[in-house]
């Protein structure tokens, strides 16, 4: 085979994999979902209905929980074959849920209340019947055309005494045949132009259900806005107390002594010249130190750089005062409010801090740009990986910051490295 030969395989090839295997995942989620969609609607069913006998107790939250799973498992399909996003609307159980007959009870009762619940229930329908026919129909367009190859090859012949009905072409001869053979050509076509979005299609049938309701997605918004408050508040409570206890301990100590050497300076001044010299050279030195820890006590509420310059100078500044190699790339246009600089610049602070003292890389990397009005920044090292956001660790402190200007933080820390944390603000920029 020539090279040209050879290319124009492989070039074919490439066109059809894409198609081709949507139709299989198209055929996969037909069979798969209508088995387990079927058997875990009736499984609810029955099991709500035997709760009035007390057996459903037990056997609801299995089932429902079973649901969820089924249900996640397709959300995560959604996302990694067609990049549909399908958020989790479940309510979270409390805390302290009790075990035994009290905690089943409380535990179907809480299912049962949650809205998600019923609306996994109506997708299981839709999945077994709309989203079925969806599958078939996306796979059989790829799949049908074969059988018009094999008719046109001669499998005609079997049907000589009546004709043989391929779609509209009743196919009795070889002209026939290659007429259906035409069909089964344009057949393919439309599978190979339609099968990714009719695959998409599925999932965004299963979103309409899946996802959260615009009253869930406000309750939850709001939840979460109550918590950041609180969050921020408390917060802004212990950053003065800090404040107030670096000033009482540092520089007004510091202060306080100066004006004592400066009261026994009076009193030597005259009698002993060379010793007030001393003093005086003493008080200028607590002056000095002073000044020193009220600048930095002033560049920790909020660095001039970042005022002046804006965040992507102020980051960079950052970055040059870091003892590991970090290289910052900035696309902001314009400036964010001052309140969101300041979150970002502390939050990128802290990860690098995180970084440098953990990571045991040798370089950093920062990305800050600004599309679709969101802030993005990006922290990326070259370390040993295995963060994670926690009880306890920093991260979870820069998540709870983020989210009180609605951020997010994510963080994806493979073993071995390397370690991404990612942080978004919603904002404009002026």
């Amino acid at each position: 085979m020539s090279a040209l030969a050879r290319q124009a395989v492989e070039q074919a090839v490439r066109q059809v994999r894409p198609p081709m295997v949507a139709a299989g995942r198209r055929l996969f989620l037909a069979v798969y979902g209508l088995a387990v969609s079927i058997t875990l609607f009736v499984l609810a069913v029955v099991s709500i209905a035997f709760i009035l006998l007390g057996i459903g107790v037990f056997t609801t939250p299995v089932v429902l929980e079973a649901v969820r799973r089924h249900a996640d498992q397709r959300r995560r399909w959604a996302a990694d074959w067609c990049g549909v996003r399908i958020p989790v609307p479940y309510r979270p159980f409390p805390a302290d849920l009790r075990g035994g007959v009290t905690g089943q009870v409380e535990r179907t009762t809480l299912l049962l209340k949650d809205p998600a619940t019923w609306r996994d229930l109506q997708w299981l329908l839709v999945d077994m019947t709309a989203g079925a026919v969806l599958a078939v129909v996306a796979a059989g367009l790829m799949l049908y055309p074969l059988e018009s190859v094999v008719l046109a090859a001669g499998l005609w012949r079997v049907f000589q005494d009546e004709p043989y009905w391929y779609m509209f072409v009743p196919v009795s001869s070889q002209l026939t045949g290659l007429a259906a053979l035409a069909v089964g050509v344009v057949l393919f076509h439309f599978g190979m132009r339609g099968a990714w979005p009719v695959l998409r299609a599925h999932f965004l049938l299963a979103r309409t259900l899946l996802a959260p309701t615009p009253e869930q997605t406000l309750a939850r918004r709001v939840d979460r806005l109550t918590e950041t408050r609180h969050e921020a508040v408390d917060t802004a409570a212990s950053e003065l107390r800090r404040i107030e206890r670096d000033l009482h301990d540092g520089a007004q100590a510091r202060l306080v002594a100066m004006g004592m050497n400066l009261g026994a300076i009076e009193a030597l001044v005259e009698k002993d010249p060379a010793q007030a010299k001393k003093m005086l050279a003493m008080a200028r030195a607590s002056s000095a130190e002073a000044l020193t820890e009220l600048r930095d006590l002033v560049r920790g509420i909020h660095p001039p750089v970042l005022a002046e310059r804006g965040l992507g100078d102020a980051v960079k500044a950052l970055a040059l005062r870091l003892p590991v190699a970090t290289e910052v790339t900035v696309g902001l246009p314009g400036r964010a409010e001052a309140p969101v600089e300041s979150a970002a610049y502390f939050a990128v602070s802290e990860v690098l801090t995180n970084a440098v003292k953990h990571s045991r890389g040798d370089r950093i990397w920062v990305d800050l740009h600004h599309r679709e009005g969101m802030l993005r920044i990006s922290v990326t090292d070259n370390g040993g990986g295995g963060a994670r956001i926690g009880a306890g660790s920093g991260l979870s402190g820069i998540e709870r910051r983020l989210g009180t200007f609605d951020g997010v933080l994510a963080v994806s820390s493979p073993a071995g490295g390397p370690t991404m944390v990612t942080m978004e603000l919603p904002c404009a920029l002026s």
